[in-house]
């Protein structure tokens, strides 16, 4: 009996339902099962792809749980110093103002030892966009408290929890930010289900517009879990999240350009 051939080209492009961008790589990402960061790149990486720019942008990534981004993108990184995306983002969008510039940052990063780059930047209105990734905590290093860490949140660093009146109320990085002349974009939004996913996605396509127009930084909070970093399950710090995250970090649009 003849050998049966199976012939894979005789499936129709038109049954695709899914395939992997060719922005990202095949190496295997080290996040935490259950994080957001993963879904977050393959977001930033769709909308790369789907405006055919992966030729014209330059990531910027510094430390903390998104240090190793360049790992994963096909396209241009540059490594900055904890904190500093933004001013390393800064002078490459000076050096190549035709190229599309972002930043990938998370909380304790972009909101603690990187505040005064990101405010500067910000108020400037340098023309890049910001990735700014909030789960409350300092992921990688150990689980410390952020300033974004809520009141009453433990981490190992507040371990009965945080108390304001002796380490001060958690920021609101991305109203702040909105306040500034130099924003002509800010939102936030969140990755843990697939209409977030939607909008987020939404959002990111909007922000790189927006840098193609010439109109000012773009920043974007995403509010994630650390399900490690909160020692939770994947599914229950999704839960706490948007039981307690939620309240105080609004997901939606803070600021829009005049042409919305």
């Amino acid at each position: 009996m003849a050998e049966k051939v199976v012939n894979i080209e005789m499936i129709n492009p038109e049954n695709l339902v899914y395939q992997k961008t060719k922005v990202l790589n095949d190496n295997v990402m080290h996040y935490c099962p259950g994080c957001g960061h993963g879904t977050a790149h393959r977001i930033i990486a769709e909308v790369i792809e789907e405006m055919d720019i992966q030729s014209e942008i330059i990531g910027i990534a510094p430390v903390g749980c998104s240090v190793l981004m360049y790992n994963y993108f096909n396209v241009d990184m540059q490594e900055a110093a904890h904190g500093r995306a933004p001013a390393v983002a800064t002078a490459v969008k000076r050096l190549w103002p035709d190229k599309f510039v972002f930043t990938y940052q998370g909380d304790g990063d972009l909101a603690a030892i990187g505040t005064a780059e990101t405010i500067h930047a910000c108020n400037r209105g340098e023309n890049i966009t910001m990735f700014f990734i909030n789960n409350g905590i300092y992921g990688m290093t150990g689980g410390q408290m952020a300033p974004t860490t809520l009141e009453g949140m433990r981490s190992s660093t507040s371990p009965y929890g945080r108390d304001i009146s002796m380490m001060g109320n958690p920021l609101k990085m991305t109203e702040l930010v909105a306040q500034l002349p130099g924003t002509c974009y800010v939102t936030r939004q969140a990755v843990h289900t697939p209409s977030n996913v939607r909008k987020t996605k939404k959002a990111v396509r909007k922000a790189l517009e927006y840098q193609q127009k010439n109109m000012g930084t773009s920043f974007i909070e995403i509010v994630s879990n650390c399900n490690s970093g909160w020692k939770m399950a994947p599914v229950e710090s999704n839960n706490w999240m948007v039981e307690n995250m939620f309240p105080f970090f609004p997901l939606g649009d803070i600021k829009v350009p005049d042409e919305e």
